[in-house]
Order: structure tokens, then C-alpha cells, then sequence
């Protein structure tokens, strides 16, 4: 009899645990690399092994799944963080007049907006710097690829900061709060592994 009851019991334990596996071996909630692009439906839920090959049929894919069948070692996490932390870089860069810091992360039309901005505020005897009152928030808003592996990554920032500028009428203090989309762009082929600065957009708090 107690032989029969140790059976049953070890075969109710094997049932619990597999029933624990099925549920904890899975993703729950939505992962940064499932992020879906405007007009799609969750284009990041096939299998990675599945997103990086080619696509079948003709059928093209788009979002981070067309990213990812071009550069498979692709990490939306990782390129998140890299993007914050260029956000937080240019936007001190151009408070401070920082020409050289700006040239290397912007494209050419992007940096010439912000060097006529710049020489603008140079002009009026004008200076600033900025901090940052927490880091900034960013959510990944779009992706993309066109031909030639040309990829777009457009990023939401939310931020608030503190302004110190100095003028001739004397010193201000100006704490703000922005929300921008950032778009972002590389190609997939490239030995350089960064990231350029393209395109600069208002966005709803």
C-alpha cells in the first residue's frame, strides 16, 4: 500500500513540475525586440531562427524582423541604451557650442541646423549648459529597411533637464521637459557598427 501511494505521489510531483516548466520556460509580456512598427502586427514574435532567414514567397518582411534578417546579431536592448546615451551626448554637445563632438554623430543636414543655431546664440553673446534631472526615457517608435540594407531606427526620448544660460541681460535658469523622435541610421553591410543622427521631430509628451 505504501508503495501504490509513493507511486501516485511521484507521479502527481512529475505533473506539477512539468506544468511549472511549460509556464516559466515561456516570455511573458512584451520584449523590447517585439516592438511593433506603425501599420504591422507584432512583427517580432516569429522564432529568431525564423525572423533572420530570407523570406519566403516573396513576402517582405518589415520592423525590426527586416533588421534582423540583415544583421542578425541585431539587439533592440542594447541599441536602446546606445541611442540614450548618444541623445544625452549631443544634447549637452549642442548646448555647449561643441562643434567637434556634434560633427561625428550628426548627418550633414542635421549638423548644419544645428550649427546655424548654434552660430546664432554665438552671435548674441549667449551661452548655455545643461544637466540632466534624471536620465532620459527612450521607447523604440519605428524600424525599418530600405534597399541596400540602408536601416532607420526612429526612438521616442522623453527628458527633462536644467538649463543654465548667461546673456547681456545676466544668468537664467530654465528647467524643461521635451519629448523628440529621433531617427537614427546605418547600414547593415558597414564595418562601422554606428549609428548617424538624421532626422530631429517634436513628439506628444
Amino acid at each position: 500500500m505504501q508503495v501504490l501511494e509513493l507511486i501516485i505521489f511521484a507521479g502527481l510531483a512529475g505533473i506539477v513540475l512539468y506544468q511549472l516548466y511549460s509556464v516559466l520556460g515561456r516570455r511573458v509580456g512584451r520584449q523590447p525586440e517585439d516592438a511593433p512598427a506603425p501599420g504591422t502586427a507584432r512583427p517580432g514574435v516569429a522564432a529568431p531562427d525564423r525572423a533572420a532567414q530570407a523570406p519566403d514567397e516573396g513576402v517582405a518582411l518589415s520592423g525590426l524582423a527586416a533588421v534582423k534578417s540583415r544583421d542578425p546579431g541585431f539587439d533592440a536592448g542594447h541599441f536602446l541604451n546606445g541611442a540614450k546615451a548618444a541623445y544625452q551626448m549631443i544634447v549637452k554637445a549642442f548646448a555647449e557650442g561643441d562643434r567637434a563632438t556634434l560633427k561625428n554623430l550628426l548627418a550633414p543636414p542635421v549638423m548644419a541646423s544645428f550649427d546655424a543655431a548654434i552660430a546664432q546664440r554665438e552671435s548674441e553673446g549667449r551661452t548655455e549648459t545643461l544637466e540632466f534631472l534624471h536620465p532620459p526615457r527612450a521607447d523604440l517608435d519605428k524600424a525599418e529597411v530600405e534597399p541596400g540594407d540602408l536601416a532607420r531606427m526612429t526612438v521616442r526620448f522623453l527628458a527633462e533637464f536644467r538649463s543654465r544660460s548667461k546673456g547681456p541681460e545676466g544668468e537664467a535658469v530654465d528647467d524643461r521637459r521635451t519629448a523628440e523622435l529621433w531617427t537614427f541610421e546605418r547600414n547593415l553591410k558597414s564595418r562601422d557598427p554606428n549609428w548617424m543622427l538624421v532626422h530631429v521631430d517634436a513628439a506628444e509628451a
